[in-house]
């Protein structure tokens, strides 16, 4: 089956951009790898346990661990967390992570925080974001813009328990189970080096494939910054999922969209009522029975579903009684574009030209150095 790179899709409010903060390339991340299960099975080798009073557990591998209450359930024991160490490796329901592992109770069940070291965090996520066989200077363009990401919701995050999602909510991070040589070589010889502004790290947002142009923060987030301006970019056109097409059912959009609030019932008809100059709607219009609504376009894809609505740069017309959408590009198209990176990539732009073109206004400096 061909492997489709999702990107980015987050709809978080855009904050105050961070001042360098180095702290050496010993900085640490927390990432939250498993949320809402509610059993897991732990193992590895030489694993230590202690409780969320650092106090030292005797316990067995491989060890289950339940949600019971408000509390979680492990070898008899009710704890209010757990905290697993190992020299290599700990596995959670089979699955490699690095780093030490910390077990909470949630209201969904429980959450898995792995703290680790930000470099081997980014060798986990390469290969969850693009391919590492992509040429190698787009491979370091993704590691450069995931390192300036992850270190910018560090900070935004601080007082929180975790730092980052494993998930296209933040960036994917899929463990040590998907490291590689060359993933590890892009992390090596881009160590601790971050895009920035004016001395200040970025918000470094990329997505999959703009399609033609990218897009302007302001248009998705309603924020203008300078470095996250539309550029021109036929570089990704030979992304698998740069062009697609969906079909659904009009009680199905009518029942989405109530969902979120609008009244529509009865669906006639879905045009877009303008377009910024890269070519994505603005804002739609929906004629129904119930008369006509106005959705901008960025909240009508979030209602719909990410995955179902690719992008906001689309056409839609009515066959056969379905809605058919037919789209170019796949996320919300601010900032890297990531199949443009691997073309530009193949033509020969290093990794620096890559970023500086989808950042204008922006260098690649080192935050451990810095």
């Amino acid at each position: 089956m061909l492997k489709i790179f999702l990107g980015f899709f987050c709809c978080f409010l855009l904050l105050p951009t961070v001042i360098f903060a180095a702290s050496g390339d010993n900085e640490t991340i927390r990432v939250a790898v498993q949320k809402g299960i509610e059993t897991i099975r732990i193992n590895g080798a030489g694993l230590e346990a202690t409780d969320s009073y650092g106090t030292n557990l005797v316990m067995s591998f491989p060890l289950i661990v339940r949600k019971e209450g408000s509390d979680i359930s492990v070898a008899g024991m009710r704890l209010r967390s757990l905290k697993i160490s190992s020299p290599g490796f700990v596995q959670i329901n089979g699955k490699g992570y690095r780093g030490h592992l910390e077990v909470y109770p949630s209201d969904k069940g429980l959450l898995v925080v792995d703290e680790m070291l930000l470099e081997d965090y980014l060798v986990g996520l390469i290969n969850c974001e693009i391919s590492s066989q992509w040429p190698m200077e787009a491979v370091k363009a993704q590691a450069v813009v995931a390192r300036t990401f992850a270190l910018f919701q560090k900070q935004a995050r601080k007082n929180l328990l975790y730092h980052l999602e494993s998930t296209v909510y933040d960036q994917v991070y899929g463990g040590s189970d998907v490291e590689d040589s060359r993933a590890a070589r892009a992390v090596e010889e881009t160590r601790g080096e971050v895009v920035s502004n004016n001395g200040k790290i970025i918000q470094a947002f990329f997505h999959s494939s703009c399609g033609g142009h990218t897009e302007a923060s302001e248009n998705v987030w309603s924020v203008k910054l300078p470095y996250l301006r539309g550029v021109e970019c036929t570089y990704c056109m030979k992304s698998p999922s740069v062009l697609w097409e969906q079909a659904l059912p009009p009680k199905k959009i009518e029942s989405l969209l109530r969902s979120a609030g609008y009244n529509v019932t009865g669906l006639q008809r879905i045009q877009a009522k303008s377009r910024y100059p890269s070519g994505r709607i603005a804002d739609l219009e929906i004629f129904s029975a119930n008369g006509t609504v106005s959705i901008p376009a960025v909240a009508f894809r979030k209602t719909l579903g990410y995955g179902v609505i690719r992008s906001t740069d689309f056409e839609v017309k009515l066959v056969d009684n379905d809605f058919v959408f037919v789209g170019t590009g796949y996320g919300h198209g601010v900032g890297l574009c990531q199949w443009g990176a691997k073309q530009r990539a193949e033509e020969g732009f290093s990794y620096r030209e890559i970023l500086s073109y989808y950042y204008p206004g922006t260098r690649v400096v080192n935050y451990y150095t810095e």
